[in-house]
Parts: structure tokens; sequence; C-alpha cells
């Protein structure tokens, strides 16, 4: 036996899955393995309580669930990062599309929680359509941005802000004023990368801005939580008082796997704060550990975008990692009461599905565009540099 035949992805292995192995960053990829299992591991500290308060009968219901998103979420990334940059584009589309229409039908046919309405049910599962919607849109505004810049007559950055608009405008019908912060950031990232004039820049801020301050006066919900951030004392502040208290608790190393206290005292401790359980079971020393894998993520993933020739991939892939990192940001940040509650999962880490196979499909369609192809970066950065990455 040769040792190419011994070896299942040797460097002379030209078929598709040994070539996808050699261009993919495994630092990224293991990375993502990583937070999935971490994801995983937190779910059996946090479904027993969660089962209890809600009257399920399993105490492991969640984590058993968690099992299976965490398998599929794994095959949606590695089956994504496999793709190439057309077949990006056009997913892309059709997962815009598809999540848009059912936005649209949710106030009919959706199932409503907490004041919003933004999930459709069957089969036992819950979908939230704005989560796949998310990182298709960013897509499709890297390439509307990109057509325009070629100076064809296609009018890409009319275009990509009407994409924009379409997906805000169904995002605060449902309300949720949380993802389309998120989804304005990731836009006027992109909008700065794809080269811009910064007056055009500024202007895009300045609006942001104000259309967020208007929401406070807009949505009660929001107000009632801007109000609680920022007079605790004359509000109800339970949950994040107690994750608050999960995370001094923790201290360095932690009370132990599984000796949590404050997790029985969080509603959504298997969520929005799950980070708490994690800070309170293993301490400082797993914050800083889970902070950064995802700074090593987004930090090495913006690397791999800004090295890419293609003006359409650089902004993709650099739009796709801010929006994965800026997601993760936020839901710390909740967690140690520094900004209002939001709403917002932690990548790969909270319990849910569509989360969880969104951020697959996500960080999987990044990879693929940060794949190391003939002509993609720049001179030195190239095919023949994959060894570094070996």
């Amino acid at each position: 036996m040769t040792p190419s035949q011994a070896h299942a992805f040797a460097r002379s292995d030209r078929s598709a899955l040994g070539m996808w192995w050699w261009t993919v960053d495994r630092w990224m990829l293991s990375v993502a393995a990583l937070l999935i299992a971490i994801g995983v591991a937190l779910s059996f500290a946090s479904s027993p309580a969660a089962a209890m308060r809600m009257n399920i009968g399993d105490p492991f219901h969640f984590a058993v669930r968690q099992c299976v998103f965490g398998v599929v979420a794994a095959v949606i990334l590695l089956g994504a990062s496999m793709l190439e940059v057309k077949t990006i584009r056009r997913a892309a589309f059709f997962i815009w599309l598809g999540a848009i229409l059912i936005m649209v039908a949710l106030p009919l046919f959706g199932h409503s929680a907490k004041g919003a309405t933004r999930w459709l049910e069957f089969g036992g599962f819950t979908l939230q359509p704005s989560e796949f919607m998310k990182p298709a849109l960013v897509i499709l505004i890297a390439w509307m941005f990109s057509e325009g810049q070629k100076g064809q007559g296609v009018p890409g950055v009319s275009i990509a802000f009407g994409l924009y608009f379409i997906s805000i405008a169904l995002l605060l019908i449902q309300p949720d004023v949380g993802q389309t912060v998120l989804i304005t950031i990731a836009f006027g990232a992109a909008f700065w990368m794809a080269g811009v004039p910064i007056s055009w820049v500024m202007l895009l801020g300045g609006t942001a801005v104000a259309g967020l301050s208007s929401t406070y006066f807009l949505f009660p919900h929001v107000a009632s939580r801007v109000n609680r951030f920022l007079s605790p004392d004359k509000a109800d502040t339970h949950q994040v008082d107690r994750a608050s208290e999960a995370i001094r608790a923790g201290g360095f190393l932690g009370r132990g796997p599984g000796e949590g206290v404050m997790k029985r005292h969080v509603p959504d401790l298997h969520t929005d704060f799950i980070y708490s359980v994690g800070a309170e079971e293993y301490g400082l020393v797993f914050s800083l550990l889970l902070i950064s894998l995802f700074a090593l993520l987004v930090t090495r993933g913006l690397y791999r975008a800004m090295k890419l020739n293609d003006p359409f991939e650089q902004v993709a892939a650099a739009g796709l990692f801010v929006l994965v990192g800026q997601q993760a940001f936020i839901n710390v940040a909740v967690n140690l009461n520094m900004i209002p509650t939001k709403g917002m999962t932690l990548p790969f880490i909270s319990y849910g599905g569509s989360s969880m196979l969104a951020m697959g499909l996500t960080l999987g369609m990044a990879l693929a565009l940060t794949r190391r192809r003939p002509g993609a970066y720049s001179p030195g950065e190239g095919l023949a540099k994959t060894s570094a990455f070996a």
C-alpha cells in the first residue's frame, strides 16, 4: 500500500473531499467543533433545571435535543464549507426568499411567545426564519455591492438597501429589535468594507442611531428593558441579577461540573443565559477561554477575508464573521449586565435548533468563501502555503 493510499487526505488526493481538507481553514473548523461540543456539555448542565421548571418529565430533554441539533449543525457546516462561490450566492438567494416568505406569513400562522411572533411550529420543532435570513442577507448584500462596483448598469447599492429594508421591516413587525440591530451592524460593516464614500457611511450610521433610538418610543418592551437597565432599583431585574450572581459565585475555577445553584432561578438559563451557567460551574478560566475561542474565530476569519482578492468574497466573508462575533458579544454583554437584555443566543452554545442550525450554515459559508483557491488570495497567500495550516 502506498503512503497516499494509507492516508485518506494525502496532499496528492485530488478528490473533492481531499481538496476540501487541504484548502479549508482547519483552525477555524476546530474552533467551531469545540464550540459545538461546549454547547452540548453545558446543555447537560442546564437541562435538568430547565426541564423541572417547565414540568418536563425527562431531565435531559433539552440536552438530547441539543445533541441532535449539534450533529445536524456540524453536517450543515461541513456541507456548506464545500460549496463553490457561485453555489453560495444562489443558495443565499433561495434561503433569503424562503425565510422572507415565512416571515410574511408569521402574523397569520406564527407561534407567539413573550409578546413576539417570531416562530413557526411544526412537528414538535419551532423554526425561527430570521436566523436563516441573516447570513443569506449578508451574502446577497455583498453580491449586490460587488455587482454595483463593476459599473455595468446594475443598481447594486439600491438593491442591497431594498433587501435590507424589507428584512428589517418584517423583523420589526414581529417585533424583534435585537435581530434588527444585529443585521444593521452587519449591513453597516459590509457597506463600509465595500469601499463606499465615508460620507455615505456616516449618513447610514446616523440614520441607524436615530432608528434605534426611535424603537424606545415605538415598542413598549424595548422601553421596559432600557428602563430596567438604567434604573434597576425601580424595576424587576430578577433574571439579570441571578445571572450576575451566578457569574460572581463561579469565582476563578467555578463550583464544579453540575454544582451550579443559580441556574435553578434563571428562567432562560439554557438559552440566553447559558454563559452564566458555564461561568458558575467552571469559573473565570472557562469564561475567558470561551471568549477567546470566539475572538480567535472572528479575528482569524476577518484576517483571511481581508486577504481575499475578489470584492464579493471579501465583503461576504467578513460580513458573516462580523455577524457571528457581534452576536456573541451581545449575548456575553447581556450576561455581564453591560447592555439591556436582547434575547440573543450565544452562537453554538445556547439551546435552540434554529440558532444552532443557522450558525452552522453561517460559519460553513464563511469557511467556503475563505478556502484557498487558485487566485483567491493576494500573492503569498495561495495554495502553496497550505502547509502553514496543517
